[in-house]
């Protein structure tokens, strides 16, 4: 059932055709009779400024929507909303799909890690590191001893007095001047 349309000035309804309706901007009804008698562009009820649009069928949809039932209105909207719902769903679904695929993916690669990591704990000290070119026993004639190291250990026991080779060997080298020292 439609909402009855009447003027809200006379309160009469459209039985005749050539009685027009409009509908101002701040929400009045008024048959053409009254809206003729009040002053132009100002509401007949509230007194405000306003606007007109004659009610006819060729209105737009949301016009029109004011003088339908509400019955007819949820029937309307509710094949709307779920449509829109309907769409949510599905986007919601591809979404969660993607997200799965990629969580089984990244399951995948921590599995693998995880393998790999195990494989490499279980295997003997031998295995784990290779031999160095130079063993800490042999000399590098090109190394500097560490600070840490002591200057003395490759001085000979038996020598009062230690070769030039050994003594450059024991020697510290800064490598960064200090400001003190004329370069």
């Amino acid at each position: 059932m439609a909402v009855p349309v009447f003027c809200n000035s006379c309160l009469c309804e459209p039985r005749n055709p050539t009685h027009r309706f409009s509908l101002t901007s701040c929400g009045h009804v008024f048959c053409e009779i009254c809206l003729e008698k009040g002053k132009k562009d100002e509401c007949l009820v509230c007194r405000t400024a306003c606007r007109t649009l004659v009610l006819s069928k060729q209105i737009s949809p949301d016009v029109q929507s004011l003088f339908m039932g509400l019955d007819v209105l949820c029937k309307k909207y509710s094949k709307e909303i779920s449509q829109v719902s309907e769409f949510q769903e599905r986007h919601r679904k591809h979404l969660l799909t993607y997200h799965k695929h990629k969580i089984a993916k990244l399951e995948e690669s921590l599995k693998k890690v995880t393998q790999q990591m195990q494989q490499i704990q279980c295997m003997k000290p031998s295995e784990k590191t290779t031999p160095l070119p130079f063993s800490s026993t042999s000399r590098n004639p090109f190394s500097i001893p560490s600070r840490k190291q002591n200057v003395y250990s490759s001085y000979s026991l038996h020598s009062s007095r230690p070769s030039t080779s050994e003594t450059m060997e024991a020697m510290e080298i800064d490598p960064v001047p200090s400001p003190m020292r004329k370069v």
